[in-house]
């Protein structure tokens, strides 16, 4: 079968889950969209009121947010990416998914995973950042740097555009400039990947990294 039916079977599991509470009080489940065939995949926290009723992933402002950051600072259009979250259905009142409902959906971002093979995996925000590492770790000590993962995939932390919302300030050393320069870096390991299939993706990340930490120390002075 090919990458679009193994997502779709996914998709149809998703859609039957009643595994933990949150199917009870959802509208939709929110499965993920964009291209199986992409080098780097996003991973969010869960859906929210706008993706609940939509099905769909990051569709209000967060969402109008992240679409703008990928387009003007990566380059990268969103449908060439493919985004999903830990958890498929929406937490009550925004919350924070607990672990307990994260791990018992946790099987279906595996298989997303499995089918799609990327090489990098942006975790927005510090709860997709913990669940990927399995600790709990601050986002503002860990954005911009990756972590190597399972099976050669690198984990790639960033702020939740969410958390951008709150902190729109763009001076030097704010979440949103911050922000912009991980996106530049996804852009340009993106744009590296689908030209160049065969790069050495470690020395990639190794360029990329020290990218960001050069302007970082430029900003420190």
């Amino acid at each position: 079968m090919s990458k679009v039916e193994d997502l779709e079977l996914i998709g149809d599991k998703i859609k039957n889950c009643d595994s933990c509470s949150l199917s009870l009080s959802r509208t939709n489940v929110v499965i993920g969209e964009g291209s199986p065939d992409s080098p780097i995949m996003l991973v969010g926290e869960g859906p929210g009121a706008n993706e609940d009723l939509q099905g769909r992933p990051f569709v209000g402002r967060a969402g109008n947010l992240l679409d703008k950051l990928l387009k003007e600072i990566a380059k990268i259009e969103r449908e060439n990416l493919y985004i999903t979250n830990v958890v498929k259905c929406r937490p009550p009142k925004n919350r924070v998914p607990t672990t307990e409902e994260m791990e018992k959906c946790s099987h279906f971002l595996m298989a997303q995973i499995t089918v799609i093979k990327p090489k990098i995996i942006v975790a927005l925000g510090s709860t997709a950042l913990n669940f990927f590492l399995k600790q709990v770790v601050p986002i503002t000590k860990h954005r911009g740097r990756f972590k190597e993962w399972y099976g050669g995939i690198y984990i790639f932390p960033t702020f939740h555009p969410s958390y951008l919302l709150r902190n729109r300030s763009e001076k030097e050393g704010s979440p949103l400039f911050y922000a912009k320069l991980d996106m530049q870096a996804i852009g340009y390991m993106y744009h590296q990947l689908k030209s160049k299939p065969n790069i050495n993706l470690k020395s990639l990340i190794e360029k990329t990294e020290k990218g960001i930490i050069d302007a970082e120390n430029r900003i420190k002075g």
